[in-house]
């Protein structure tokens, strides 16, 4: 079996990408079943598990790994920033027909926002307000680009400011559109799994002339511990084309919605 442990390290984010997305698929494997997986040697397989463990992605014990809770992974950025990649970057494209030079727009902590930030300076100029640290650094140097932090209290785990102080600087926002995303979504309610990130994203939706909402097809149909919005409560919905054609005619029903081509 050839080790591919010396490769680079956009190869080895790959394999602990895709080591992932199996554990988190089946619940668990052994390092064995990941070694055939991924073409590597057991003993590289241990030092991604170690990685992936000390990351909070995975949980490791005697013999292989398991998926940490969803209130785990599924907030955890490294894991968001790397999954569902090509998706986010279709709905972003199809997001930015939103976008018109002069608006003001918000944007959530969530990575598909991200990947719209990155189109921004196509349609400048703009005032952006977010409160994830990440497009702060996107959008920071996007000449004609007017650039609000909504700070707060940090938390590494979303790299995002939250709380009280980002719930507050908000609420005295009136912008033109939101852009959020959730992590779980059925045909007639979204949701999310932490209470904190609820109140900013609600907040944020209250503050908007137009909600426009963000999900790749891997979330649906899901639900999550708490309510965010109903479906009906977007104006827009973009999601990408891995939803099933049953789905989709029901969301159809709910908001306008927008199919992007992956």
């Amino acid at each position: 079996m050839e080790d591919k442990s010396s490769g680079s390290a956009r190869s080895r984010n790959i394999r602990q990408q895709r080591i992932t997305d199996y554990v988190v698929k089946k619940g668990q494997a052994s390092a064995a079943e990941l070694a055939e997986l991924t073409g590597v040697s057991v003993m590289t397989v241990h030092r991604d598990l170690d990685e992936l463990a000390r990351r909070g992605l995975l949980r490791k014990y005697r013999g292989g790994v398991s998926a940490q809770p969803s209130t785990v992974f599924e907030s955890n950025t490294e894991y968001r920033l790397n999954a569902h990649v090509e998706a986010k970057a279709a709905i972003a494209r199809e997001a930015l027909r939103f976008v018109e030079p002069g608006m003001s727009i918000l944007l959530d902590d969530s990575t598909t926002a991200l990947a719209l930030a990155r189109l921004l300076h196509e349609v400048t100029p703009l005032t952006v307000a977010t409160n994830y640290l990440r497009t702060i650094d996107v959008l920071k140097h996007v000449d004609d680009l007017r650039l609000i932090a909504l700070g707060g209290d940090y938390s590494p785990t979303h790299d995002s400011f939250l709380g009280m102080p980002c719930l507050e600087a908000v609420e005295r926002l009136t912008v033109d559109a939101t852009f959020v995303s959730t992590s779980a979504m059925n045909s007639e309610m979204t949701y999310h799994q932490e209470p904190e990130i609820v109140m900013v994203k609600r907040a944020m939706l209250a503050s908007a002339g137009i909600r426009v909402l963000l999900m790749d097809s891997s979330k649906v149909p899901r639900t999550a511990l708490h309510r965010l919005a109903e479906v009906e409560d977007f104006h827009h919905l973009v999601i990408d084309s891995g939803v099933s054609k049953y789905v989709l005619s029901e969301l159809a029903d709910q908001t306008n919605v927008t199919l992007a081509e992956v």
